[in-house]
């Protein structure tokens, strides 16, 4: 959720600070700070709002120093606030905080009196306080932190400075991922590698519990215990390079755009194209003995896993549960031995994922994830992972990262089908080459930018919008509506098409658009009929199909927009019929005036439960 940068250097702390700091602006929004030691004291500089606001403060009020620590905040305990601005203080420590204390209350009624000097709203200044409560015992700063981290319960990455300790930071990670970073005569925190990508390539990963002190002579990492602890040095293949927006308004809008490509990307990893053949790298995984899959993910990510169950049910015929993760674990589910269990993430850190994971591996799953950051903690923690190829993604409303799950989901399920004789060999050259056409597709499917900006002046005037489809578009009409629901603040849903006469149907009015993802596929038939209903009821109804469908479907009744998509092979279809959903929500987001790349309330990486 937050973004955490420490660093321990040898020049001005700040400048670097906001530096990585501007690379975790997607974690949070709410409000940002520094804190510096300045001759042996600490000072602090924070802001309400984003990034700039701290940047403006700076500037006024420059704040020197070369030890330092900075956040960007997204809002869990108290109002976005400057007095709830990270970092936060009590006299002898400053500290910055990713997660959630659980037991703050608690604590806070323990520390008794102290309490009273306690200014913000938040869970994270209790830590402070307790800590100092220690340092104020006599105890040194490393003593404190290793009396301290064994009382806080939830989840959370802690990075502290102390006073009077120019050459000393603390940090702590569980639940929440936090790196250390090994430089030229400096050493870093950060919760993302992408902070700390400019600054080293030199990345240690702290595991589940670990809390380390950093020294300019390098990091000592203990285990929960206090046991003293090695953990390797890795050579991270993040870019140092500052992701820009280049000629385009929004990330989001680069993001969207640049899908021919990351797809293209993701495939050159799993598809031979002159063999039209399907190889996925080695596996543990004897997918002809798997009895049942067992898929979760959240929001975004749990849509590519909805799409793929139809996928591996109907092209390689294994049986498919899909759980979102936030409830996966609390239903206790019974899964069969020898069972395969996906997670699919794109930063590797959800915490319901990663929670959802470790049940299944105390229930005897082998473990597959599909990430798009090798390093992340769920690639860490599993038997195999496949990578997607879609490099940095910072609109918070994922894109890119949509598509190649998809296509590596894709790339799967052909490969499992394979191994079980699901398929024949014409049958993989057949899917092999829609595959490979997509890039090329996709390409096609942003053409028709400017006339899906057009119709997005409908939606721009609507109160609630509907999402529909049937078998695999049904998670894309679900994704659609999530989009536009994230970034315009519209209220949309996503139905089943054949579920809006039992019930949602009522809902249905003049001028209410409704969304059709309609290929022509099996259930092609179905869809058109339940577009008539739509139409019948004075719903305005925006049908995007192939030029076929659209010829069929102005023979029964005509839509109130049509755009037409290329011809595909229906397996393919969800990848390229995402697309013009994601453009619809973005065109109606800038209609709007929203904050696009930034959402109100919304994270990118939401490592929290």
């Amino acid at each position: 959720m937050c973004g955490i940068v420490g660093i321990l250097g040898t020049g001005p702390a700040a400048p670097t600070l906001l530096e990585g700091l501007k690379r975790l602006a997607y974690r949070g929004y709410d409000s940002a700070g520094i804190a510096t030691l300045v001759n042996g004291s600490i000072d602090r500089r924070r802001a309400e709002g984003k990034l700039e606001n701290l940047a403006a403060v700076l500037e006024r009020d420059p704040l020197p120093g070369m030890t330092g620590i900075g956040h960007t905040r997204w809002a869990t305990h108290g109002v976005p606030s400057e007095n709830n601005a990270h970092p936060h203080i009590s006299d002898g420590v400053a500290i910055v905080h990713n997660g959630i204390i659980e037991n703050f209350l608690e604590l806070r009624e323990e520390l008794g009196e102290r309490a009273d000097r306690i200014s913000s709203e938040t869970d994270t200044e209790i830590v402070a306080h307790v800590i100092n409560q220690h340092l104020e015992a006599g105890l040194t700063p490393v003593e404190a932190v290793a009396k301290t981290l064994p009382r806080l319960e939830g989840a959370f990455g802690l990075v502290m400075i102390f006073k009077g300790h120019n050459d000393l930071m603390i940090g702590a990670r569980r639940g929440s991922p936090l790196a250390i970073g090994y430089g030229d005569g400096e050493m870093y925190f950060g919760s993302d590698a992408l902070a700390l990508a400019p600054l080293t390539r030199r990345i240690c990963y702290l595991e589940e519990g670990d809390w380390a002190v950093l020294t300019p002579e390098g990091a000592q990492i203990y285990e929960t215990d206090g046991a003293p602890v090695e953990r390797p040095i890795v050579q991270t293949a993040v870019s140092g390079a500052l992701v820009g927006k280049g000629n385009y308004h929004h990330f989001m809008q680069k993001e969207i755009f640049e899908q021919p490509t990351v797809i293209g990307d993701t495939l050159a990893g799993v598809l031979n194209p002159a063999e039209q053949t399907i190889t996925l790298p080695p596996l543990p995984i004897d997918f002809a003995a798997v009895p049942r899959i067992t898929i979760s993910a959240c929001g975004t990510a749990s849509y590519a896993g909805q799409v793929a169950k139809y996928w591996f049910e109907q092209v390689a015929r294994i049986p498919v549960e899909v759980d979102i993760a936030s409830e996966f674990r609390y239903r206790a589910a019974p899964l069969p031995e020898g069972g395969l269990a996906l997670f699919i993430s794109q930063s590797g850190e959800t915490m319901d994922t990663l929670e959802a994971l470790r049940y299944c591996r105390r229930q005897g799953q082998v473990i597959l994830s599909i990430v798009n950051v090798p390093e992340s903690t769920i690639a860490r923690e599993s038997d195999a992972v496949i990578l997607t190829k879609a490099g940095p993604e910072i609109g918070v409303a994922s894109t890119k990262a949509f598509t190649t799950q998809l296509t590596v989901l894709a790339a799967v399920a052909v490969s499992a089908a394979k191994a079980r004789g699901a398929i024949d060999r014409a049958r993989e050259a057949e899917l092999a080459v829609a595959l490979a056409e997509t890039p090329g597709r996709a390409a096609e499917v942003l053409n028709h930018d400017e006339a899906l900006r057009e119709i997005a002046q409908t939606l721009a005037k609507a109160r609630d919008v509907f999402y529909m489809g049937r078998g695999a578009s049904f998670p894309i009409a679900l994704e659609g509506a999530l989009k536009l629901k994230e970034i315009s603040y519209i209220h949309a849903e996503g139905y089943a098409a054949g579920e809006m006469k039992h019930g949602p149907i009522a809902l249905i009015e003049d001028d209410v658009p409704i969304v059709m993802i309609a290929p022509s596929d099996a259930l092609f038939e179905k869809t058109a009929s339940n577009v008539q209903e739509m139409v019948a009821r004075g719903g305005k109804v925006i049908f995007l199909s192939d030029a076929d469908g659209i010829a069929r479907m102005n023979r029964m009744a005509e839509p109130f927009a049509s755009i037409e998509l290329p011809k595909v092979d229906p397996f393919t279809a969800p990848l390229l019929y995402t697309i013009p959903v994601q453009l619809l929500a973005y065109h109606t987001a800038v209609l709007k005036g929203t904050d696009v790349d930034q959402p109100r309330n919304l994270a990118k990486s939401v490592t929290v439960e």
